[in-house]
């Protein structure tokens, strides 16, 4: 079955490919829209901040790219689906979708409310399961199409201050795995793939909700969101399961996969202040969790000058095996010490 699933038909090379990005405004999912742009595709915007949709179609219709933007809250089905519906008025049959938006809230769980977790869980979750559905709505009958799902490191690893987000990151991949059982059961050509990223930098940590006294930041290190950007282009041609961006995303889940107690102590001692800046919290800091912020919609954050600009893309069944080996090898050796170690104790037994 999955060789069936390799063989699925594509766009005709006659024509521009037609993708939609959720979250399209800012970030990864701005850079992607751009990638994608270059590469001679027609662009569906979806984010809820007009003025900013605007820009960006501006932007995208400077590189020659036919576009359409529509102000969506993806926590809203019915308004996803029209959008869907729109594009494929507007542009064509959608060959890609690109499920990207997030909101996020740094705070330790004691802190958080009840409204802040429902809203994180319905735009960086319920958000792409809405996505998943218009793009299979219209994918399914054509037997075609590429369904890319933004993910993180996060969505293997949870850490502290952001128990919310990175709760809506596992459920996004538990949800797609399931999805993808049953496309392979159906035999369908519909594919879909994850990417997951390491820590970026986005505008997300200068207008994230929080409950910390100093400023949002990401982990160190730090990638640039055009690494991801082709990341995302790379696996809408060629969809793998999964692919996972950088080493430390390597790291991170291969260090979970082999010591999870190792990691949670790791984590507890060194996440906390290694997501806060130097600076406090400015006083009259808004932040995008149940409306935007306008006029800080960039690719970029705060910390380009640390921003490393590329990325090396794994296959994550290959990147998967090879942590398994250095796993059975970390083990065995830990059995070979140890065997050495009671062999020096008791050197007659």
């Amino acid at each position: 079955m999955q060789a069936r699933l390799r063989r699925t038909p594509r766009a005709s090379p006659s024509r521009p490919q037609v993708v939609v990005i959720t979250g399209a405004t800012a970030g990864v999912g701005r850079a992607a829209a751009l990638e994608f742009a270059r590469g001679g595709a027609s662009v569906a915007l979806l984010a809820r901040d007009a003025d900013a949709l605007k820009t960006t179609e501006f932007e995208l219709a400077s590189l020659g790219c036919r576009t359409l933007s529509r102000s969506v809250d993806v926590a809203d089905p019915d308004a996803v689906f029209e959008a869907a519906r729109a594009c494929e008025a507007r542009l064509g049959p959608i060959d890609v979708w690109v499920n990207c938006a997030m909101v996020t809230v740094f705070s330790p769980v004691a802190d958080l409310s009840p409204e802040e977790v429902r809203r994180v869980t319905e735009v960086t979750y319920l958000g792409y399961v809405h996505g998943t559905m218009a793009a299979l709505r219209h994918m399914r009958p054509r037997n075609r199409g590429v369904i890319v799902q933004v993910g993180s490191a996060l969505a293997y690893r949870g850490i502290p201050l952001q128990a919310a987000y990175c709760g809506a990151k596992h459920a996004i991949r538990g949800f797609t795995d399931s999805l993808r059982t049953e496309l392979i059961h159906d035999r369908s050509g519909v594919r879909v793939t994850a990417v997951h990223l390491p820590a970026m930098n986005t505008p997300q940590f200068d207008w994230a909700r929080t409950h910390r006294r100093k400023a949002p930041r990401p982990v160190a290190p730090v990638h640039d969101p055009a690494a991801a950007a082709r990341a995302i282009v790379h696996a809408a041609e060629r969809p793998a399961r999964e692919y996972w961006l950088g080493g430390r995303t390597l790291l991170t889940i291969g260090a979970n996969m082999i010591a999870p107690t190792r990691m949670d102590r790791i984590l507890a001692a060194q996440a906390f202040e290694g997501q806060d800046r130097s600076e406090p919290v400015a006083p009259d800091r808004r932040d995008n969790l149940y409306e935007s912020v306008s006029g800080s919609h960039q690719v970029r954050g705060s910390f380009t000058d640390e921003a490393r600009p590329n990325a090396t893309v794994f296959n994550a069944p290959v990147a998967r095996a090879v942590a398994l080996g250095v796993a059975g090898f970390a083990a065995a050796a830990a059995g070979a010490i140890m065997g050495w170690r009671l062999a020096a104790r008791h050197p007659h037994r």
